[in-house]
């Protein structure tokens, strides 16, 4: 059998540039994976709230630390970035915008709703 890490790579891998709305489409799948994690995160809550005030406690010491902050603001961003893409394949199912131009617009559309939509959840919060 032939030694397959010696195999050249085909040429186009090397020269192609992924564009925005494919990089949009691979996010929507890995955040719609974060956010399936997360539900084990979110049962975690509702289990420490189910088993009374010292679960809770530790579970509130718990999301004082800084990485637990970090996990849970990344989290409301996966989830505001699935919304919105969301919201854009519903568009889309009503058959508008496939012209390049128009997808990449709403692309950027897409990526500054998530952000506002996560940073107006910070402020409330």
């Amino acid at each position: 059998m032939a030694n397959l890490s010696k195999r050249p790579l085909s040429p186009h891998l090397q020269i192609y540039k992924l564009p925005l709305t494919g990089l949009i489409s691979i996010s929507h799948r890995i955040t719609g994976v974060l956010l399936c994690l997360g539900l084990i995160l979110f049962v975690g809550i509702i289990s420490s709230l189910a088993n009374g005030y010292t679960a809770y406690d530790d579970m509130q010491m718990l999301f004082n630390l800084w990485l637990i902050k970090l996990i849970y603001w990344g989290f409301l961003y996966a989830l505001c970035f699935h919304l919105c893409h969301g919201i854009r394949h519903l568009i889309w199912d009503a058959g508008e915008s496939f012209q390049k131009s128009k997808m990449d617009q709403y692309a950027l559309y897409e990526l500054c709703a998530s952000v506002l939509l996560t940073l107006t959840a910070l402020f409330i919060a």
